[in-house]
């Protein structure tokens, strides 16, 4: 039975009822309600064990990869609060085998095919993966070459068939070697001016960067050329790779440009204002008649 003891309070104008806390000594074993239930745990108080999927080793007919055992599956909805335990470590790799090596496959008629294309991916792989080792700059400089060598001849067989097509006819090209279009001689006979009558040969050979720097070009014959040095220098906007009047070499020019720039320094472009050889436009200010008697006998002794 439970004891209570009720006090009245004169503060309030119901008396306030105040239960003590039942003597919990004096209840009959099991509480009010009967004896309490038992939990039930096998013999021995552990828990059964979880089952789980478990990669079975057992010799079989098929030995080629780890099967599972369809026995060992746990049950849908298996564990407390739908939480997993800790799985199992993964079986020990073979001796030899690094980690992201698979079990061999059955081998089957593809298995060549498969061999072969599993090589060819790990080649290329290990190029790729070379290349990038070493950087663009660790480049092989012989290979580089070869590409632009490559570029630059396929440039200059269109160049070269529309060079011929519309060459001036005070000028011939002759190409010592046909197999190598990046070397070839330009003679030149101008038919007007001081040089009219001479021959003059020019030697132009195409450096494998072409068409991103200008060919380059030298005079072989003496001449007396306020633009053209004896030794075979040449003052040409169109040769120069960096020119400040924006008239220099670009990656639009062709060798039509070149020789009909060539072409026009005996005529057009002579000029004795900006010259290469200051002391052949002095000699033409001096005097006008001395210089025209001076290229003439250039031109018998050199350009004949």
């Amino acid at each position: 039975m439970t004891q209570t003891t009720s006090i009245s309070l004169r503060l309030c104008k119901t008396p306030l009822l105040l239960t003590e806390r039942p003597n919990m000594a004096a209840l009959p074993e099991g509480g009010p309600s009967g004896p309490a239930p038992t939990r039930r745990r096998p013999p021995g108080g552990k828990r059964p064990p979880r089952h789980r999927a478990k990669l079975s080793r057992e010799p079989s007919g098929d030995t080629s990869r780890p099967r599972l055992d369809s026995r060992e599956i746990p049950a849908e909805g298996g564990g407390r609060g739908g939480r997993r335990r800790k799985e199992e470590p993964p079986p020990p790799l073979p001796p030899g085998r690094r980690r992201g090596w698979c079990w061999p496959r059955q081998p089957g008629p593809d298995a060549p095919l498969r061999w072969e294309a599993a090589v060819m991916l790990t080649l290329a792989s290990k190029l790729k993966r070379d290349d990038g080792v070493r950087g663009p700059r660790a480049s092989n400089p012989a290979s580089d070459s070869t590409r632009r060598v490559s570029v630059r001849d396929k440039l200059l067989v269109k160049e070269v068939a529309d060079l011929e097509a519309n060459l001036p006819c005070t000028c011939k090209v002759n190409f010592p070697d046909p197999n190598k279009l990046h070397y070839f001689q330009l003679t030149v006979t101008p038919d007007e001016g001081y040089y009219q009558g001479g021959k003059f040969q020019f030697e132009t050979e195409v450096p494998d960067a072409y068409n991103m720097v200008p060919p380059k070009v030298k005079c072989l014959t003496r001449i007396w050329h306020p633009n053209i040095t004896e030794t075979g220098e040449i003052c040409l906007s169109l040769l120069r790779e960096h020119s400040i009047d924006g008239t220099g070499w670009a990656p639009t020019r062709t060798l039509k440009d070149i020789v009909w720039g060539l072409n026009s320094l005996f005529t057009d472009l002579l000029n004795f204002d900006d010259p290469l050889n200051i002391e052949a436009a002095e000699h033409h200010l001096r005097d006008k008649e001395d210089f025209r008697n001076k290229v003439e006998d250039y031109i018998k002794r050199y350009a004949r």
